[in-house]
């Protein structure tokens, strides 16, 4: 089958916290034989952020972010057996999701890929009149990477004819043990992107237990935090490539991971960056969120923090030898249910799923 995919960045992960769950998903769609094309607006400067080059297993169309070369772009819809558009793309998403839908053949499956459902869902709540309550009456599925049953009833509850998440998962290929790298040497290392509903809980989660724990050192990576007032302790290093994820993870005694507010508050949403960790053999302490048992066992495969105080006593009493053990055990743990293999069968299954109806129905 072939899948045309319009989305943010499949080639720059630059202010584009969904490029590891694209890269991941699709090319392990592409290992079951998928034909798919990637369509991502030249907006951000992504393409001057690029980490890696357009892969084999996929075809990437660049596009201008103008509403002449949207349209173009979208006509290509017409070609394929599933047709994608996933949340966030950046540029004009209403009039993208309006194209797509007018070009995609009448029996071609069409997806909504939702990768920040709880924010889109809280969009959709406050405006009745938003273009997409049309959109989901006209679309076969939509698709999340988290939220459970939550985000399902609440889709539903919108209209949506159904509802899956397909979570996010690890690529072993891209993410794996590396030796430690001295640039990011650290107690506590946390990778993220300064954005409105994380800044809070970063200064909460982090900023905070770095101000007390002042004879421990902090590491500090992702865009905009330049300016944020932090402890001594705290070394800002801005932007962290895609190529360096595996060696910030693994090199400093613990990494963090703390939640976008609203996907805290929904629940059954693991971050890419759980899997990346876990999957680099790191020691992951991540804020608490509904159903973080499903995917890692707190305590054993993760410590979970529920405060600020939290993780000023976890890091207080955390040795090499305890968090080399966590992190060898979210490894196994990961590799053995949670890879993009696993979630390419899930993704897979639907899809046949469909097209086999929609074969029935033609008969």
């Amino acid at each position: 089958m072939k899948i045309a995919f319009y989305g943010s960045s499949l080639v720059s992960a630059y202010w584009n916290g969904a490029a590891t769950y694209y890269r991941g998903l699709l090319r392990a769609l592409a290992g079951k034989g998928y034909k798919i094309t990637f369509y991502e607006p030249d907006v951000y400067d992504r393409q001057k952020n690029r980490d890696i080059d357009p892969p084999a297993w996929c075809k990437v169309v660049v596009y201008d972010g103008t509403i002449d070369a949207l349209k173009k772009v979208t006509a290509d819809a017409a070609l394929a057996d599933v047709v994608v558009k996933a949340s966030g793309v950046g540029f004009e998403d209403n009039l993208l999701m309006r194209e797509v839908l007018g070009h995609a053949r009448p029996h071609a499956l069409k997806v909504f890929w939702d990768v920040d459902a709880p924010a889109t869902l809280a969009e959709l709540r406050a405006a009745p009149d938003h273009p997409m309550h049309q959109a989901l009456r006209e679309l076969d599925l939509v698709l999340t990477y988290g939220g459970g049953d939550p985000v399902v009833s609440a889709y539903r509850d919108l209209g949506a004819a159904k509802c899956i998440p397909i979570y996010n998962a690890l690529d072993p290929q891209t993410h794996h043990p590396v030796p430690p790298d001295p640039r990011f040497q650290a107690d506590l290392g946390f990778l993220g992107n300064r954005l409105p509903d994380r800044e809070a809980r970063v200064e909460h989660f982090f900023l905070e237990p770095a101000s007390r724990l002042l004879q421990n050192s902090f590491l500090l990576g992702g865009s905009g935090w330049h300016d944020k007032p932090m402890s001594p302790n705290v070394k800002y290093i801005g932007h962290v490539s895609t190529r360096d994820h595996n060696a910030f993870n693994v090199t400093p005694k613990a990494v963090l991971n703390i939640s976008r507010a609203s996907m805290a508050e929904n629940g059954f949403s693991p971050a890419t960056r759980v899997f990346e960790a876990a999957g680099a053999g790191a020691c992951l302490i991540t804020d608490y969120w509904e159903g973080i048992e499903r995917f890692l066992r707190p305590d054993e495969e993760v410590l979970v923090a529920r405060d600020s105080r939290d993780v000023t006593d976890i890091m207080a009493g955390l040795d090499r030898r305890r968090a080399a053990a966590i992190g060898e055990r979210a490894l196994a743990r990961v590799l053995a249910e949670h890879t993009y293999d696993h979630r390419a069968r899930e993704a897979d299954a639907i899809f046949k799923a469909y097209a086999a109806s929609r074969k029935e129905a033609a008969e």
